[in-house]
């Protein structure tokens, strides 16, 4: 019979005791970040953190850096911006409409909240925005909205019909930090915005009462704390991105039932960056101006005044505990990879454009000197 010492039974019980202990600390740690009423969380298998990847690496192709359009303002191309919330859109909206060098810029009158952004010599619109022609397919319209509502509501602005009119509709949109968007989100409602008016149309009809309860009773969420706002698995904040980006009529829209939470998320990722990448430009609000350098090398425009970098948000300075900050990124698991697909999609086209503006401008000067011109005063001797 082997007897244990005083010690010996101390190393032992420290031996059981640590990986109870461990054990433990993970599901109380689980239970905060991924609460029970919320199916937005799921273990991922690698070593980068909590969340299921939905897709490995990286993979773009040069069709999906060289984003040049020809973007034709005189024929019937529209640009189409795709707003989402506390994305930096209004700033960037208020560029398109204000900021521009445009032939025929638009005429924004003081007092007034739209624009009329007509092409040159016709009295027809070539931007479909907030601040151009409003909200004509309801307040923050995603992307499943837009795409079937644009071209119906700027062929009867615009008195045309659709069969014989072929349009080119460039999408534009700016997406954020997750974490820094949602708290963002939170301090706006908490203020009183609530954007009950938006439609949400999916398949022809918008979600009922039970496919999208609400949030809170009353007519808003004015003070709503942290927590609370975080709790509701309603919430429209969670993964706003990838919902707004993605073809919903994929998963069934607002019905929740059609399929299990993994296999919905796994879609809407994937339409999400699906679209992103075939938009015909994104931006980045952490990236303003690298943002405005990709715009005017993909439209060939130009704008008048450079980009300003913010950082001093409401977001900025909201100070949260690393716990929340966990939570936060369980509720936003998908706009956490997308935002991360993203971001590598538009670093690798800026690097690629300027690549190609380097030796753009190579060409030109070897161009130049061929013809016997002089730099930089470009005087030739032969045309």
């Amino acid at each position: 019979v082997k007897v244990l010492t005083g010690s010996s039974t101390v190393s032992s019980l420290r031996l059981i005791f640590i990986p109870i202990a461990a054990v433990l600390f993970l599901m109380i740690g689980y239970q905060y970040v991924c609460p029970a009423d919320s199916n937005t969380c799921y273990f991922r298998s690698d070593e980068k953190g909590l969340f299921q990847r939905y897709s490995p690496g990286f993979n773009f192709t040069e069709r999906d850096l060289d984003r040049h359009v020809d973007f034709n303002i005189r024929g019937d191309d529209v640009m189409v911006f795709l707003h989402i919330q506390k994305t930096g859109g209004t700033t960037f909206g208020r560029h398109l409409v204000k900021n521009i060098q445009l032939e025929q810029p638009c005429d924004c009158m003081p007092g007034q909240r739209k624009c009329t952004c007509h092409r040159p010599g016709r009295a027809e619109s070539w931007l479909f925005s907030r601040f151009s022609t409003g909200w004509s397919c309801g307040l923050h319209a995603d992307w499943t909205e837009l795409t079937s509502c644009v071209p119906v509501v700027m062929n009867k602005r615009d008195k045309k019909n659709a069969p014989k009119s072929k349009r080119n509709f460039y999408y534009i949109t700016m997406l954020r930090d997750p974490v820094s968007r949602y708290l963002s989100e939170w301090k706006h409602v908490q203020r009183g915005a609530t954007w009950k008016t938006a439609l949400h149309m999916c398949d022809g009809r918008p979600p009922t009462q039970d496919e999208l309860p609400a949030c809170y009773s009353g007519e808003d969420w004015t003070g709503v704390p942290l927590p609370d706002f975080m709790n509701c698995p309603s919430n429209l904040a969670n993964n706003r991105q990838v919902r707004m980006l993605a073809d919903l009529s994929l998963v069934g829209c607002y019905n929740m039932s059609s399929m299990s939470e993994l296999e919905r998320g796994r879609v809407l990722l994937a339409s999400a960056k699906s679209n992103l990448r075939n938009m015909a430009f994104f931006g980045l609000t952490e990236f303003q101006r690298k943002t405005q350098y990709l715009f005017e090398r993909t439209f060939g425009l130009r704008f008048i005044r450079a980009f300003t970098q913010i950082n001093s948000t409401r977001a900025a300075s909201v100070g949260i505990s690393e716990k929340v900050r966990w939570r936060i990124e369980g509720l936003n698991a998908l706009d956490m990879e997308l935002y991360e697909y993203a971001k590598e999609l538009f670093l690798r086209r800026y690097q690629y454009n300027r690549q190609r503006q380097h030796q753009e401008e190579r060409l030109r000067r070897r161009l130049m000197e061929n013809r016997g011109c002089s730099l930089p005063t470009a005087t030739c001797r032969c045309s």
